[in-house]
């Protein structure tokens, strides 16, 4: 009997832009490491072929993380600017859900980790080591307080910047 491919699924797969050959992240790297594998910087472990938070295996070799190495070098790969009247007078509950996203995140995702937090005259700029925390962050905010959420992915590098206004 002949399989019918007309219907939804039909078609190419679908991947996300972390999947997209054709960007490039200069901190992503190209051959797998030996396993077990350790982060001396954060301790996260590569077993099974991907990085995450367990117990160091004894023996293990140690080799930077992806992130710790964004961290080192102070390259991130995600910036969210916070802004607006609504940001200064909210700001603590706004930083609350901010670091409930990566709390949310780095659990599963050892790489989606703030980086640092800036307070720059009328504004907040998160730096991230991933591009999916700043856009979750965005979401988030937005979800929480309405406001204005714009994200802004690099044409070709592994980079988003994105923003988050409220006015009030």
């Amino acid at each position: 009997m002949p399989i019918n491919l007309s219907g939804p699924t039909a078609g190419p797969r679908r991947w996300g832009r972390a999947q997209d050959r054709t960007v490039t992240d200069p901190y992503k790297r190209t051959k797998k490491l030996h396993e077990p594998t350790v982060c001396p910087q954060c301790g996260a472990v590569y077993h099974e072929g991907r990085w995450q938070w367990a117990e160091r295996p004894a023996g293990a070799h140690e080799e930077l993380c992806q992130a710790c190495h964004r961290i080192n070098d102070d390259f991130p790969a995600g910036i969210i600017t916070l802004s607006g009247d609504f940001t200064k007078l909210h700001r603590d509950e706004i930083l609350h859900i901010v670091r409930r996203q990566e709390a949310n995140e780095k659990p599963e995702h050892p790489f989606n980790r703030i980086m640092k937090i800036s307070d720059e005259m009328d504004r907040i700029i998160v730096t991230t080591t991933d591009i999916h925390l700043p856009r979750r962050i965005g979401e988030a905010l937005k979800s929480a307080f309405d406001g204005e959420a714009t994200f802004d992915y690099d044409q070709d590098g592994y980079f988003l910047r994105a923003e988050w206004r409220r006015d009030d």
